[in-house]
């Protein structure tokens, strides 16, 4: 029996936007121990400027969620955070000495997928797809992220390649034993990805074998009013 095909949402709203931030929940729950209360704590400032993806299923379940804050009036959170132990780090001057500009910067905020659905694998290329297309079609040419060591493992794997923020380094962060805030420049990343390991670069970046995700034809994203 084939599996009913999955649904790629980008900008979700009402019951998708409730089922992705169900998943999103679950998964920093089991894996990090984040409860609700520290996520609103978190991530409640970045509301207005913070936008969704999810990967849902036929009966409008999310086994997959990407969450990510464009810049505003509250800035962007892991530059924010690199102030906080254990790096106590000028996240704008970081940011500038790297050669990024903050305001054409997406923060990559969470990467949430399912364990036990089967697809996992597929449904977190689709969601890194998501990310760098939606991102392109915003006009968007940087990502930073503090990621965990092993989350970032799995993109260096795949030669997405970034590097640690200037002045920070591997440690603790939010239930994480070993994140790193990392940043990259995205038409810079996919390039090397493009030379180094072409069948990635179709997964990800051309989103070739993404096949039973119906994939979005509209990238453009609508801030919060």
């Amino acid at each position: 029996m084939t599996a009913a095909p999955l649904r790629f949402v980008f900008d979700p709203v009402g019951d998708e936007l409730a089922a992705a931030q169900r998943c999103e929940a679950q998964v920093f729950w089991e894996t990090y121990g984040n409860t609700p209360e520290e996520f609103d704590v978190e991530y409640g400032p970045y509301e207005e400027s913070t936008g969704f993806m999810t990967v849902l299923e036929d009966d409008g379940s999310a086994i997959a969620t990407a969450r990510f804050i464009a810049p505003g009036p509250a800035g962007l959170k892991t530059l924010n955070d690199v102030s906080r132990p254990p790096w106590r780090v000028d996240g704008l001057r970081s940011a500038r000495s790297a050669g990024v500009d903050p305001e054409r910067t997406w923060d990559v905020a969470t990467i949430a997928v399912r364990k036990g659905a089967g697809r996992g694998g597929l449904c977190a290329g689709a969601l890194y797809h998501g990310i760098v297309t939606a991102a392109v079609a915003n006009d968007i040419d940087y990502i930073v992220m503090i990621m965990d060591s092993h989350a970032r493992q799995l993109l260096t794997g795949l030669q997405m390649q970034t590097q640690a923020l200037p002045g920070t380094k591997t440690g603790e962060y939010l239930g994480s034993p070993s994140s790193t805030p990392l940043w990259a420049n995205l038409h810079r990343m996919f390039e090397r990805q493009r030379i180094d390991n072409p069948d990635a670069y179709r997964l990800i970046y051309q989103g070739i074998g993404l096949d039973g995700i119906a994939l979005p034809t509209d990238w453009t994203w609508h801030r919060r009013s």
